[in-house]
């Protein structure tokens, strides 16, 4: 039986699932993460999330899954030699997308929270800002948890609480839970794998710092 009071963080060290950590924290006794290896540019996140995880007190699971990198022969998070999109091409999703990530993550996360007795996992995909992702819409994340229920006779949630926030909304979480230097110094978002505010030119780093800046003067006007 799946325990309630458990939680699955699915945690790559970066903005948001840093500040889904924190946020499973205040609602769980219980908290783990898990973290992959897919042959990603900014494989140090692994070890970023590595250490966010230790300082925080939850146990983390890293599993490696190189045919991910393997299937996903044009995109550029995966190949180093493409040029990586700055900017969401028309009627397509940037070559940054990793077609079957999130499905991936979430089918072997579901698969280790069974034998863990686990019944939450969370996730901080947004459909707000979710630069184009298709795995990154609610409607996939609702149909995905009616098909891990049935694949495996459970009854696991998948929590998005960023789903309806944007970036900006994602900076105020952080502050409130009281990890945004944190989140803000020594998360890694960017995909050319440099911690903080990063590279300043990838799409990553250009949405997170687009929110950050919306954040700030928010925050600076009351």
């Amino acid at each position: 039986m799946l325990d309630k009071d458990k939680a699955l963080v699915v945690f790559s060290g970066g903005q948001d699932s840093t500040t889904c950590l924190y946020w499973a924290k205040t609602q769980w006794s219980d908290v783990r993460a898990i973290t992959f290896r897919y042959g990603q540019r900014h494989a140090v996140e692994v070890d970023i999330a590595c250490g966010l995880a230790a300082e925080a007190g939850v146990p983390i699971t890293v599993i490696d899954i190189p045919f991910v990198s393997e299937l996903s022969a044009q995109c550029s998070l995966t190949d180093s030699s493409i040029t990586m999109d700055e900017t969401k091409p028309a009627d397509t999703p940037p070559n940054t997308f990793v077609p079957g990530r999130n499905l991936f993550f979430l089918s072997i996360a579901a698969v280790h929270a069974r034998e863990l007795g686990i019944m939450n996992i969370v996730t901080g995909v947004s459909q707000t800002d979710f630069s184009g992702y298709p795995d990154c819409r609610d409607s996939f994340i609702r149909s995905l948890n009616v098909t891990l229920n049935l694949a495996m006779d459970e009854q696991f949630v998948l929590h998005t609480p960023l789903m309806w926030r944007d970036k900006c909304e994602t900076w105020a979480l952080a502050d409130q839970l009281g990890v945004f230097d944190l989140v803000r110094l020594r998360t890694l978002t960017c995909y050319n794998g440099i911690p903080g505010d990063g590279c300043g030119h990838c799409p990553a780093c250009h949405l997170r710092r687009h929110g950050l800046e919306e954040f700030l003067k928010m925050k600076n006007e009351k």
